[in-house]
């Protein structure tokens, strides 16, 4: 019987049975201080695929680093087949800073598949391409909604790729939505390389939900189980995934104070009051109607708008 090959990562060897911390180093702070990434890895002594977990691609998407702090401190991240790399931050600038963006001002996630001597952002992109995502079978990327923006439960892919799409139904969060690919996107570039790719999305930025959380982990042991990495008792969930083929943003007819009517994560009919946008000095209320019957699955939760924000997110 052939012994069980070592893993090579960032040019440390991880032996069969083992784990190790290494570290990706990029660039450095103005005071020469180098910036690590910590990534995790953990390898079994039995053959299997290998999955990477990945958050913090924005650095006030901390709901995300909670997911795979969490996956890493319950040891959940051991597999008995195959291996597991975690990376709970790999926007660090945008992370120390709470911040979408890289210093350049560039968004990491539209950076992809970068170049060696291009922008900051580019940089990093070229390097996890050329180091880390070629080692990796599967994906799951962990997001939160922009700004005030909340995500209710939700995974993203191409329905065309209908291994990823198993795989999605398999993690059965609340949503399951049909997502083209995004030029320049991480899910993109990796995707192109021929890796499975689950985009998770839940909660908004600088925010822990531990609703959200709950519910990614759920998904990941799932689809760990899936793989046949590693063996967890999962509760099914209570009711399928509702499947979005389509959406539309439903933005705001003029600017002033929102009162939100309406609950994420609601079904609702055509004509439904999501929302009225009032002035703050009793002048004028309007109401925000769904032009259509849906599911929300995202709300502006902005106390004041402006007119042509997107309030929310409105799936069939």
């Amino acid at each position: 019987m052939k012994k069980r090959e070592s893993f090579e990562l960032l040019g440390t060897e991880i032996k069969p049975g083992k784990g190790a911390r290494v570290t990706l180093e990029v660039a450095k702070l103005h005071t020469n201080t180098p910036i690590q990434i910590p990534v995790i890895v953990q390898h079994a002594k039995k053959k299997g695929p290998t999955l990477l977990l990945l958050a913090g691609l924005h650095g006030d998407e901390v709901n995300g680093t909670e997911v795979v702090r969490r996956m890493i401190k319950k040891g959940w991240h051991k597999p008995n087949y195959g291996t597991v790399i975690c990376i709970p931050v790999f926007n660090i600038f945008g992370f120390l800073n709470l911040s979408r963006e890289f210093p350049d001002g560039r968004d990491l996630n539209r950076s992809f598949p970068g170049t060696k001597n291009g922008s900051l952002a580019s940089q990093f992109a070229y390097i996890f391409m050329k180091e880390i995502a070629p080692l990796a079978d599967v994906v799951i990327d962990f997001h939160t909604g922009a700004a005030q923006r909340n995500n209710y439960p939700q995974t993203r892919c191409d329905f065309r790729d209908e291994e990823t799409r198993a795989l999605c139904d398999v993690f059965a969060s609340t949503f399951t939505i049909d997502s083209k690919l995004i030029p320049k996107s991480i899910r993109h570039a990796v995707t192109k390389i021929g890796k499975k790719y689950i985009l998770f999305e839940g909660g908004k930025s600088n925010r822990i939900d531990n609703f959200i959380v709950d519910e990614a982990l759920e998904g990941t042991k799932r689809v760990m189980t899936e793989l046949g990495i590693r063996y967890f008792e999962v509760e099914p969930p209570k009711q399928p995934s509702i499947v979005i083929t389509s959406s539309r943003w439903i933005r705001a007819s003029s600017s002033g104070v929102l009162n939100l009517r309406i609950k994420n994560g609601q079904k609702v009919v055509k004509g439904t009051i999501l929302a009225t946008i009032a002035d703050p000095y009793g002048k004028f209320e309007r109401s925000v109607k769904a032009p259509f019957d849906g599911y929300v699955f995202n709300v502006n939760e902005t106390p004041l708008v402006n007119k042509g924000d997107a309030l929310f997110h409105l799936g069939r």
